[in-house]
């Protein structure tokens, strides 16, 4: 499963070289050069992790850490180049969860990552739930979906947005809220995007897709899973 994440950091180099590494781990990135931006995605955005670097330009990242953690338990790893223990501790005063010290390397920086989303539930590891609906099955952890016992081939969008609906069945949830949640940071994509994904989806797993038993559409608010 993969998770959203906002890099926070001045140095593009090193942004990129973050992106590509996360990106890699499956997970969505967005980056942002400065400590204002970094409050203003995460609060906008609610991103499921934030790497924070320290040395910001317009905001310090410590007094990033600081306001992030008085608002939110989203999980905080640090980037320093400050190596002595007070500012290690300081860091982890503020609210950081973990923190790591440049230079790095980029392996332990996405098992840091890993290791952080696992401890908040973000990603849990060979057991998720399997939910049915009916003759419905979505095993997330494996990335799979049956009908009647026969498996469904989707793209990722659709599984992603099929996993979204999921995960609170009979909630309706917005395009809006379907795209933050399915497709991370990706700003292209359109709300009559999620729709043409959808109706593919109901063409793969619904007997009738004119007349969906499981993707329901709630006519002015968006979409919902059918509860049972």
């Amino acid at each position: 499963m993969s998770a959203r994440i906002l890099v926070a950091e001045d140095d593009p180099k090193q942004a990129n070289l973050v992106r590509v590494y996360l990106e890699r781990d499956g997970h969505s990135v967005l980056l942002v050069g400065d400590g204002r931006t970094a409050l203003e995605q995460a609060r906008s955005r609610r991103p499921d992790l934030v790497v924070l670097d320290v040395m910001m330009p317009v905001v310090d990242g410590m007094d990033v850490c600081r306001i992030l953690r008085s608002e939110s338990k989203v999980p905080i790893l640090l980037l320093t180049a400050r190596s002595t223990e007070d500012d290690l501790l300081l860091g982890l005063d503020v609210g950081a969860d973990d923190y790591i010290t440049k230079p790095y390397s980029p392996r332990e920086l996405t098992a840091r990552v890993r290791a952080l989303l696992r401890r908040a539930g973000t990603v849990t590891a060979g057991n998720q739930k399997i939910l049915r609906v009916g003759e419905l099955e979505i095993d997330a952890g494996r990335f799979e979906v049956r009908v009647e016992g026969r498996p469904i081939v989707l793209t990722a969008k659709e599984f992603g947005i099929l996993e979204v609906l999921a995960a609170e069945p009979g909630r309706v949830f917005t395009r809006a809220q379907i795209i933050d949640r399915a497709f991370g940071f990706d700003h292209y994509v359109l709300e009559r995007t999620v729709d043409a994904h959808v109706m593919n989806l109901r063409r793969k797993i619904e007997a009738d897709a004119a007349e969906p038993r499981y993707v329901q559409t709630v006519y002015g608010r968006g979409y919902r899973l059918a509860e049972s």
